[in-house]
């Protein structure tokens, strides 16, 4: 397939743009960044500098290459900029999904978020509907995320994935990223909030995969939800900082999501099952 990728030099970009080309897919991969050109290149992707909100340059690129597929992985997050964030999932993704629609193409893949749902006990499911009256700040992420999935939906064939917190090269969860920076200084409690993790590589799978994937959305998480009186402590041993102080509080939407649907129906399987394991083996690993 023709599989044109927005995002092709960010966290899961990186990853997913060598799978893509050594699967024989025709790739062209977008950035913002002309320095990263290089990188699309050597891994034998077309590179096209485009800015996702220069509307009437996404139009015209994606009109002219003509893809059978758009894999949106958009996001803001390097420097914690989480209004720039939100504005790249609403206007960028609106730009996208036009584009798409223009050109008639056939099939779009989006990346989205596993903790946008209401609260609640359980690990949620793909069925449970996400908190559009939750309150501010968090109200502004869950518009962002309705913004884009509603645009998404438009798209006849496309797949919404609901990924988990980002640990692995590149993220906040790195050796150099801001949470392990904050963990280091002690600056996170851990709390009872419940988290559903996702290693990048996990993430990258995903996307490749969900090229064959029904309509819908689907939680892309490892197989343990935990709070994070559980996986915080774990994190900061593996990081070799301090341990965590306990805060009791629990953060809206902090539920954990159900990943039962990816494994059991699209038959799944997640190279980190947990981050009692991956955490460590993240963070020994080559970083980016």
């Amino acid at each position: 397939m023709k599989i044109f990728v927005a995002g092709a030099a960010g966290v899961i970009g990186r990853l997913l743009l060598p799978r893509l080309v050594q699967a024989g897919h025709e790739v062209i991969g977008m950035t913002h960044r002309p320095e990263r050109k290089p990188f699309i290149q050597a891994v034998g992707a077309k590179s096209v500098v485009v800015d996702a909100y220069e509307r009437d340059a996404i139009l015209s690129v994606i009109e002219e290459e003509r893809p059978d597929v758009i894999i949106h992985q958009l996001t803001s997050l390097s420097n914690w900029d989480l209004e720039e964030n939100t504005r790249i999932r609403i206007e960028g993704t609106r730009n996208l999904v036009d584009a798409a629609k223009a050109a008639n193409v056939s099939r779009f893949i989006a990346q989205s978020i596993s903790w946008a749902y209401e609260p609640g006990d359980l690990p949620a499911s793909e069925e449970v509907p996400l908190d559009v009256q939750a309150p501010l700040p968090r109200k502004s992420t869950i518009d962002g995320i309705v913004a884009l999935e509603e645009a998404v939906a438009e798209v006849q064939n496309h797949v919404i994935l609901r990924y988990g917190m980002l640990y692995g090269p590149g993220t906040w969860y790195d050796k150099k990223g801001v949470m392990a920076e904050k963990v280091l200084q002690r600056q996170v409690p851990a709390t009872d909030g419940i988290t559903s993790f996702l290693h990048v590589e996990d993430a990258a799978n995903a996307a490749m995969l969900a090229l064959e994937w029904p309509s819908g959305p689907v939680n892309i998480v490892d197989n343990e939800p935990a709070a994070g009186i559980q996986w915080l402590p774990v994190y900061a041993d593996a990081l070799q900082a301090p341990s965590p102080e306990y805060q009791a509080k629990i953060d809206m939407g902090a539920r954990g999501a159900s990943n039962t649907k990816a494994k059991n129906e699209y038959g799944w399987v997640p190279k980190y099952p947990t981050w009692r394991s991956g955490f460590a083996q993240s963070l020994r690993s080559r970083s980016y």
